[in-house]
C-alpha cells in the first residue's frame, strides 16, 4: 500500500465518478488516495473498520473465512464501489477481507471524520444509502443466478472476473490450481466436477492449464458462455 500525494488526481477521481459533492468541505481535507498492488490486502475480516474506502480504479475480491477455515469468495467489485460502508453504519469490525485483484486506487477517509462531520450530512447519507441498497439487490440477484446457471457458465464468469480488469487492459490474471477447492465451494459444485469442467475447457481451447495455473486463452468465447458476468453485477 502506498499513499498517492496528488490532490489533483484525487480531485479527478471525485469528478469522473461524480462524487465530489458526497464529501462536505470539512471532510474533504481528510480524504487520502492510496494505491494497492495485485494481491495486497486492503482490509481483513475481523479487523477494526477504521476507514471507509471508495474504490475508484481497478478490481478487488471480497472473501471471508468460515470458523472451519474454509475460504469463500463473496464477489468481485470494480469502481465505483465502497468498502466499509455497512461496517461504518453498524459500528462493527470488517465482515470480509478485501484483496486487490489488479492494481487498485482507493480514496480513504478515517471514520472519526465521518462521525464528526458527516452524521447529519444529507449528501453523504444519500450516497451510503444508495451504495448499501444496491449491494443488497445485487447480492440477491447473484444468489439466484448461482443457482440457475450451469457450472460451465459460472466457471466462465469466475475466470473472467479474476483474469481481466476493464480499467486496465494490461492486466492479465490467472487462477492458481491450489485454490480450486475454494473455487468449487464458491461456485457451488464439487471439486471433482470442477476439474471435469476445466478439462473440458482445456480441450475446447478456452483455457490452458500449465505449471500450477490456469490461463484464459479465449476471452470472447468465455464471455459468450457466461452470458454476462454474474459475479460483477
Amino acid at each position: 500500500m502506498k499513499e498517492i500525494k496528488d490532490r489533483e488526481q484525487l480531485a479527478h477521481y471525485l469528478e469522473i465518478h461524480e462524487i465530489a459533492s458526497t464529501f462536505n468541505a470539512n471532510i474533504m481535507p481528510h480524504l487520502v488516495l492510496y494505491s494497492y498492488e495485485q494481491g495486497e490486502l486492503i482490509c481483513s475480516q475481523g479487523d477494526p473498520a477504521e476507514y471507509l474506502y471508495v474504490l475508484v480504479k481497478g478490481k478487488v475480491k471480497v472473501h471471508n473465512t468460515s470458523a472451519e477455515g474454509k475460504a469463500l469468495i463473496i464477489s468481485f467489485k470494480t469502481a465505483l464501489e465502497v468498502i466499509g460502508d455497512i461496517e461504518y453504519v453498524q459500528g462493527i469490525d470488517f465482515m470480509n477481507s478485501v484483496e486487490a485483484v489488479s492494481s487498485v486506487h482507493l480514496i480513504a477517509v478515517h471514520t472519526r471524520w465521518l462521525h464528526h462531520y458527516g452524521t447529519s450530512d444529507p449528501e453523504l447519507l444519500r450516497f451510503l444509502l444508495r451504495i448499501i441498497t444496491t449491494k443488497f439487490c445485487t447480492k440477491s440477484d447473484s444468489l439466484s443466478f448461482n443457482l440457475m446457471y450451469p457450472v460451465e457458465a459460472r466457471l466462465a464468469s469466475y475466470l473472467l472476473s479474476i483474469s481481466y480488469d476493464e480499467s486496465d487492459p494490461r492486466f492479465n490474471g490467472q487462477l492458481s490450481t491450489v485454490s480450486l477447492r475454494d473455487v468449487a465451494n464458491y461456485l457451488g459444485t464439487s471439486y471433482r466436477h470442477l476439474n471435469r469442467v476445466i478439462h473440458k475447457f482445456c480441450e475446447e481451447d478456452l483455457v490452458e492449464r500449465s505449471r500450477g495455473f490456469i490461463y484464459v486463452k479465449d476471452r470472447e468465447r468465455l464471455r459468450s458462455l457466461a452470458g454476462h458476468n454474474i459475479y460483477e453485477m
